[in-house]
């Protein structure tokens, strides 16, 4: 298994390049290497997340929409950012509904890569 929360950063740079419209930002595409301390723990403390959630669930979270999926990653995302900042800027704790459509593809896609390697 890899690093904790590797997994996590590796979709999300996928998914970034996938759906991100135009040239994403340096800091959305920064490799795990040189990805801050913190967006390591919180991409490792989600990342369990999803594999607790795929475990206990007996993986029929094959059964949820992207939208649900996406909207997991989402909200355990926005918990951590909370986590780790005392005032946040809105935009990283926005509702699902306020992220661009690139980001929500990105979140359902981190929870099928997470789940399929779960």
């Amino acid at each position: 298994m890899t690093e904790p929360g590797r997994a996590f950063r590796e979709a999300w740079i996928a998914g970034v390049q996938k759906h991100y419209p135009g040239v994403p930002k340096p800091g959305y595409v920064t490799p795990w290497g040189e990805t801050p301390d913190w967006e390591r723990l919180a991409a490792a403390a989600v990342e369990r997340q999803v594999r607790d959630f795929v475990a206990v669930s007996d993986g029929r979270t094959d059964a949820l929409s992207r939208e649900q999926k996406g909207r997991f990653v989402a909200i355990c995302w926005i918990a951590q950012i909370h986590k780790h900042f005392e005032a946040p800027k809105a935009s990283y704790v926005a509702d699902w509904p306020e992220l661009p459509e690139w980001q929500r593809e990105t979140d359902a896609d981190i929870f099928e890569a997470i789940a399929r390697a779960s």
